[in-house]
Protein backbone atom coordinates (compact mmCIF):
# COMPACT_ATOMS: atom_id res chain seq x y z
CA UNK A 1 0.00 0.00 0.00
CA UNK A 2 1.35 3.31 -1.25
CA UNK A 3 0.15 6.31 1.37
CA UNK A 4 -0.77 9.96 0.55
CA UNK A 5 1.75 12.16 2.38
CA UNK A 6 0.88 15.41 2.76
CA UNK A 7 3.95 17.43 2.99
CA UNK A 8 3.92 21.33 4.45
CA UNK A 9 6.85 23.94 4.31
CA UNK A 10 7.99 24.90 7.95
CA UNK A 11 10.46 27.39 6.77
CA UNK A 12 11.85 29.61 3.58
CA UNK A 13 15.66 28.02 3.43
CA UNK A 14 14.50 23.96 4.82
CA UNK A 15 12.28 21.74 6.83
CA UNK A 16 8.51 20.16 6.27
CA UNK A 17 6.34 18.36 8.27
CA UNK A 18 5.16 15.35 6.39
CA UNK A 19 1.97 13.97 7.78
CA UNK A 20 -0.39 10.73 6.48
CA UNK A 21 2.19 8.18 7.10
CA UNK A 22 2.68 5.35 9.92
CA UNK A 23 6.60 5.05 10.17
CA UNK A 24 5.93 1.76 12.61
CA UNK A 25 4.41 0.22 9.70
CA UNK A 26 6.31 -2.04 6.83
CA UNK A 27 6.29 0.94 3.84
CA UNK A 28 5.98 0.65 0.13
CA UNK A 29 9.07 1.10 -1.58
CA UNK A 30 7.07 3.90 -3.23
CA UNK A 31 6.52 5.60 -0.06
CA UNK A 32 9.92 5.63 1.22
CA UNK A 33 11.11 7.11 -2.39
CA UNK A 34 8.45 9.89 -1.88
CA UNK A 35 9.78 10.24 2.05
CA UNK A 36 13.32 10.39 0.32
CA UNK A 37 12.91 13.00 -1.99
CA UNK A 38 10.80 14.93 0.72
CA UNK A 39 14.34 14.69 2.88
CA UNK A 40 16.29 15.71 -0.19
CA UNK A 41 14.39 18.66 -1.31
CA UNK A 42 13.43 20.01 1.89
CA UNK A 43 16.35 18.71 3.85
CA UNK A 44 15.12 17.72 7.06
CA UNK A 45 11.50 16.48 7.68
CA UNK A 46 9.58 16.33 10.70
CA UNK A 47 6.62 13.47 11.58
CA UNK A 48 4.26 13.78 14.32
CA UNK A 49 2.59 11.58 16.32
CA UNK A 50 4.27 8.50 15.71
CA UNK A 51 4.39 5.21 18.18
CA UNK A 52 7.82 3.78 17.54
CA UNK A 53 10.07 1.12 19.04
CA UNK A 54 13.07 0.50 18.90
CA UNK A 55 13.08 -2.64 16.44
CA UNK A 56 10.50 -0.41 14.24
CA UNK A 57 13.01 2.87 14.23
CA UNK A 58 15.89 0.57 12.95
CA UNK A 59 13.60 -0.72 10.18
CA UNK A 60 12.44 2.38 9.27
CA UNK A 61 16.48 3.77 8.98
CA UNK A 62 17.69 0.97 7.65
CA UNK A 63 15.19 1.64 4.38
CA UNK A 64 17.71 4.24 3.52
CA UNK A 65 20.69 3.15 4.03
CA UNK A 66 22.86 1.19 6.58
CA UNK A 67 22.97 1.56 10.02
CA UNK A 68 25.59 3.45 11.76
CA UNK A 69 27.04 1.87 15.35
CA UNK A 70 28.74 4.97 16.97
CA UNK A 71 32.45 4.55 18.49
CA UNK A 72 32.11 6.74 21.29
CA UNK A 73 28.53 6.21 22.28
CA UNK A 74 27.02 2.89 23.73
CA UNK A 75 24.04 1.77 21.83
CA UNK A 76 20.81 -0.45 23.64
CA UNK A 77 21.51 -3.84 25.19
CA UNK A 78 20.65 -5.84 21.62
CA UNK A 79 19.86 -2.74 19.55
CA UNK A 80 23.60 -1.30 19.10
CA UNK A 81 22.03 0.79 16.26
CA UNK A 82 19.56 2.63 18.54
CA UNK A 83 21.47 5.66 20.74
CA UNK A 84 19.80 7.01 23.83
CA UNK A 85 20.44 10.24 23.84
CA UNK A 86 19.24 11.01 27.69
CA UNK A 87 19.20 13.85 30.02
CA UNK A 88 18.36 13.37 33.59
CA UNK A 89 17.44 16.31 36.44
CA UNK A 90 20.71 16.43 37.47
CA UNK A 91 22.57 16.51 34.44
CA UNK A 92 24.16 19.85 33.75
CA UNK A 93 25.12 19.54 29.80
CA UNK A 94 23.20 18.24 27.14
CA UNK A 95 24.21 15.69 24.12
CA UNK A 96 24.73 17.68 20.91
CA UNK A 97 24.27 21.17 22.68
CA UNK A 98 26.16 22.71 19.85
CA UNK A 99 26.05 23.66 16.35
CA UNK A 100 28.09 20.11 14.30
CA UNK A 101 26.92 17.52 11.67
CA UNK A 102 26.79 14.26 12.80
CA UNK A 103 29.93 11.93 12.18
CA UNK A 104 31.47 13.84 9.97
CA UNK A 105 34.86 12.80 12.37
CA UNK A 106 34.50 9.47 10.51
CA UNK A 107 36.14 8.55 7.23
CA UNK A 108 32.54 7.99 5.41
CA UNK A 109 30.53 10.22 6.93
CA UNK A 110 26.86 9.67 8.14
CA UNK A 111 24.20 10.69 5.35
CA UNK A 112 21.16 10.92 8.01
CA UNK A 113 19.76 11.34 11.44
CA UNK A 114 16.87 9.85 12.53
CA UNK A 115 15.40 11.32 16.16
CA UNK A 116 12.53 10.13 18.21
CA UNK A 117 10.80 11.61 20.78
CA UNK A 118 10.53 9.12 23.75
CA UNK A 119 10.01 11.89 26.49
CA UNK A 120 10.10 15.61 26.71
CA UNK A 121 10.38 18.71 29.60
CA UNK A 122 8.06 20.55 30.34
CA UNK A 123 9.28 23.12 28.37
CA UNK A 124 12.15 24.10 26.36
CA UNK A 125 14.02 21.55 24.07
CA UNK A 126 13.80 22.40 21.02
CA UNK A 127 16.18 21.57 17.93
CA UNK A 128 17.51 24.00 15.77
CA UNK A 129 18.36 23.17 11.98
CA UNK A 130 20.91 25.47 9.94
CA UNK A 131 20.92 24.74 5.77
CA UNK A 132 24.46 24.72 4.90
CA UNK A 133 23.11 24.76 1.40
CA UNK A 134 21.50 28.14 1.72
CA UNK A 135 24.96 29.63 3.44
CA UNK A 136 26.82 28.31 0.15
CA UNK A 137 24.51 30.12 -1.70
CA UNK A 138 24.65 33.45 0.08
CA UNK A 139 28.63 33.30 -0.52
CA UNK A 140 29.98 35.55 -3.45
CA UNK A 141 31.09 33.88 -6.13
CA UNK A 142 34.61 34.40 -5.33
CA UNK A 143 34.56 32.90 -2.16
CA UNK A 144 32.77 29.99 -3.32
CA UNK A 145 35.16 29.19 -5.91
CA UNK A 146 37.64 29.73 -3.29
CA UNK A 147 36.34 26.68 -0.69
CA UNK A 148 35.35 24.58 -3.90
CA UNK A 149 39.14 23.91 -3.90
CA UNK A 150 39.73 23.35 -0.50
CA UNK A 151 39.58 20.07 1.83
CA UNK A 152 39.30 20.55 5.62
CA UNK A 153 40.33 18.37 8.40
CA UNK A 154 37.50 16.56 10.74
CA UNK A 155 37.98 14.77 13.68
CA UNK A 156 36.45 13.79 17.04
CA UNK A 157 39.66 14.33 19.14
CA UNK A 158 38.37 17.84 20.02
CA UNK A 159 34.83 17.31 21.05
CA UNK A 160 35.20 13.32 22.74
CA UNK A 161 38.27 14.48 24.35
CA UNK A 162 38.28 14.59 28.19
CA UNK A 163 37.38 18.35 28.23
CA UNK A 164 35.31 17.61 25.33
CA UNK A 165 31.13 18.64 25.69
CA UNK A 166 30.08 15.46 23.83
CA UNK A 167 32.88 13.13 26.09
CA UNK A 168 31.24 15.06 29.81
CA UNK A 169 29.50 12.56 32.04
CA UNK A 170 25.58 12.35 32.38
CA UNK A 171 23.23 10.11 34.51
CA UNK A 172 22.07 7.28 31.73
CA UNK A 173 24.55 7.22 28.89
CA UNK A 174 28.11 5.97 28.68
CA UNK A 175 30.20 8.52 26.41
CA UNK A 176 33.55 7.10 25.73
CA UNK A 177 36.55 9.91 25.55
CA UNK A 178 38.35 9.32 22.48
CA UNK A 179 41.71 8.28 22.53
CA UNK A 180 44.99 9.10 20.77
CA UNK A 181 44.46 6.77 17.52
CA UNK A 182 41.06 8.59 17.06
CA UNK A 183 42.08 9.73 13.45
CA UNK A 184 41.53 12.53 11.00
CA UNK A 185 40.06 12.47 8.04
CA UNK A 186 40.05 15.00 5.13
CA UNK A 187 36.55 15.77 3.02
CA UNK A 188 35.98 18.59 0.65
CA UNK A 189 34.97 21.70 2.25
CA UNK A 190 32.17 21.88 -0.29
CA UNK A 191 29.91 18.71 -1.05
CA UNK A 192 27.78 18.15 -4.25
CA UNK A 193 24.59 16.65 -3.06
CA UNK A 194 24.54 13.19 -4.88
CA UNK A 195 20.94 13.37 -5.46
CA UNK A 196 20.42 16.81 -6.19
CA UNK A 197 23.32 18.19 -7.07
CA UNK A 198 23.06 21.56 -4.85
CA UNK A 199 26.39 22.10 -3.49
CA UNK A 200 26.38 22.72 0.67
CA UNK A 201 29.31 24.00 3.33
CA UNK A 202 30.41 20.77 5.08
CA UNK A 203 32.43 22.26 7.90
CA UNK A 204 31.18 22.67 11.14
CA UNK A 205 32.51 23.91 14.78
CA UNK A 206 32.29 20.64 16.35
CA UNK A 207 34.45 18.52 14.44
CA UNK A 208 36.86 20.50 11.52
CA UNK A 209 40.06 21.20 13.41
CA UNK A 210 42.14 22.75 9.89
CA UNK A 211 41.83 23.82 6.57
CA UNK A 212 43.67 21.20 4.88
CA UNK A 213 47.43 21.81 4.34
CA UNK A 214 47.03 24.79 6.20
CA UNK A 215 48.37 25.12 9.60
CA UNK A 216 45.50 25.76 12.20
CA UNK A 217 46.45 29.59 13.16
CA UNK A 218 45.76 29.90 9.51
CA UNK A 219 43.11 28.10 9.08
CA UNK A 220 41.39 30.05 11.88
CA UNK A 221 40.11 32.94 10.32
CA UNK A 222 38.48 31.58 7.28
CA UNK A 223 36.95 28.63 9.30
CA UNK A 224 35.86 31.37 11.62
CA UNK A 225 33.62 33.56 9.44
CA UNK A 226 32.48 30.19 7.99
CA UNK A 227 30.55 29.11 11.47
CA UNK A 228 29.07 32.62 11.82
CA UNK A 229 28.11 32.78 8.45
CA UNK A 230 26.55 29.78 8.50
CA UNK A 231 24.57 29.47 11.28
CA UNK A 232 22.45 32.88 10.19
CA UNK A 233 18.95 33.11 10.93
CA UNK A 234 17.59 33.35 7.92
CA UNK A 235 19.07 29.61 6.90
CA UNK A 236 17.90 27.81 10.05
CA UNK A 237 14.43 26.47 11.81
CA UNK A 238 13.25 25.78 14.71
CA UNK A 239 11.35 22.37 15.87
CA UNK A 240 9.32 22.15 19.13
CA UNK A 241 9.09 18.41 19.73
CA UNK A 242 5.96 16.99 21.61
CA UNK A 243 5.98 13.08 22.93
CA UNK A 244 5.89 10.74 19.25
CA UNK A 245 7.63 13.31 17.15
CA UNK A 246 10.14 12.18 14.66
CA UNK A 247 13.07 14.24 12.87
CA UNK A 248 14.91 13.34 10.03
CA UNK A 249 17.50 15.29 8.53
CA UNK A 250 20.52 14.99 5.67
CA UNK A 251 23.99 15.62 7.26
CA UNK A 252 24.93 16.59 4.23
CA UNK A 253 23.80 19.57 4.15
CA UNK A 254 22.50 20.67 7.66
CA UNK A 255 23.86 21.59 11.01
CA UNK A 256 21.79 20.84 14.11
CA UNK A 257 22.00 22.28 17.90
CA UNK A 258 20.08 20.74 20.55
CA UNK A 259 19.11 23.57 23.19
CA UNK A 260 19.79 23.17 27.01
CA UNK A 261 17.15 25.52 27.97
CA UNK A 262 15.26 23.63 30.42
CA UNK A 263 16.99 22.73 33.99
CA UNK A 264 15.79 20.23 36.07
CA UNK A 265 14.02 18.48 33.99
CA UNK A 266 14.59 14.83 31.50
CA UNK A 267 14.83 15.01 28.22
CA UNK A 268 14.98 11.02 26.58
CA UNK A 269 15.64 11.04 22.50
CA UNK A 270 16.40 7.73 20.25
CA UNK A 271 18.78 8.37 17.35
CA UNK A 272 19.56 6.11 14.33
CA UNK A 273 22.11 6.75 11.83
CA UNK A 274 22.28 5.89 8.61
CA UNK A 275 25.44 5.42 6.42
CA UNK A 276 25.80 6.02 2.78
CA UNK A 277 25.41 2.27 0.86
CA UNK A 278 28.15 0.57 -0.52
CA UNK A 279 28.22 1.51 -3.84
CA UNK A 280 27.20 -1.48 -5.86
CA UNK A 281 23.99 -1.67 -4.06
CA UNK A 282 23.61 2.65 -4.27
CA UNK A 283 23.75 2.02 -8.26
CA UNK A 284 20.84 -0.84 -7.48
CA UNK A 285 18.76 1.43 -5.37
CA UNK A 286 18.54 4.04 -7.64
Amino acid sequence: MTERLNIRRVAGALGAEISGVDLSQALSDETVAAIRAALTQHQVIFFRDQDLTPAQQVAFGRRFGPLNIHPYVSGMAGQPEVMEIIKEPSDKINFGGGWHSDMSFLETPAIGSILYAVELPEWGGDTLFASQAAAFDALSPGLQATLEGLNAVHSASREYSAQGHSAQKRGSMKVAEADGYVGEYVHPMVLVHPETGRKALYVNPAFTLRIDGWKTRESKALLDYLFEHSRYEAFTCRFSWRPGSVAFWDNRSVWHFALNDYPGQRRHMRRVTVDPWPKAQAVAAE
